[in-house]
């Protein structure tokens, strides 16, 4: 191990050599610079990339305190930030024969006239049982990755029947009826 260096081609150079290390090499090295023995799992990669972080943090900084408290509460709650819909998308589904449409707004989401702090809120009114808001108006599975259409179910219609959300922007609606869209899911 070398030195604590600041200068960046030193850095560099440092991070290059511990890429042509072995497994043994970079956990005696883990060990001089977390100040105890690396998780016996860790894959070479890893250990070369957090040796390499490390290295880098020493010679430049951390993250700033911000940062900190973002990863923190991620860690803490779990999950990825989630997407925001901006103001003026609108979400249509069709649910039994019934075509729902809902505006995203500043303060939540109208449907009917009404405010809604949430998508789940409104599915809930519509369906009259507890959904998944964003599943509802296919926006995403359950872990949030994009909704995929039930293999069993035509391109355009539910497992319920019912036709998946499309969303438009303001110009689309004020258009002659569109024909209801699906975006293809693999």
């Amino acid at each position: 191990m070398r030195g604590h260096s600041t200068n960046p081609a030193a850095i560099e150079a440092e991070i290059a050599h511990l890429r042509s290390l072995a497994l043994d090499a970079l956990r005696r090295h883990w060990r001089v610079i977390f100040g105890r023995t690396p998780p016996v799992d860790l894959s070479k990669d890893f250990l070369g990339r957090m040796i390499a972080y490390r290295l880098q943090e020493r010679a430049f900084g951390g993250l700033d305190r911000e940062s900190l408290r973002f990863l923190d509460r991620l860690a803490r709650h779990g999950g990825s930030p989630r997407r925001r819909l901006k103001p003026g998308t609108v979400l249509v589904r069709d649910y039994q024969g019934q075509r729902h449409t809902v505006t995203v707004v500043s303060d939540g989401f109208d449907w009917q006239g009404a405010t809604y702090p949430s998508l789940s809120a409104i599915a809930r009114a519509i369906t009259g049982t507890a959904w998944s808001g964003p599943r509802f108006f296919a926006l995403a599975r359950g872990n949030g990755a994009p909704a995929r259409r039930n293999k069993n179910a035509s391109a355009r219609e539910g497992r319920d029947g019912s036709q998946p959300a499309r969303g438009m922007n303001a110009s689309e609606m004020n258009t002659a009826s569109l024909p209801l869209q699906t975006a293809s899911h693999a």
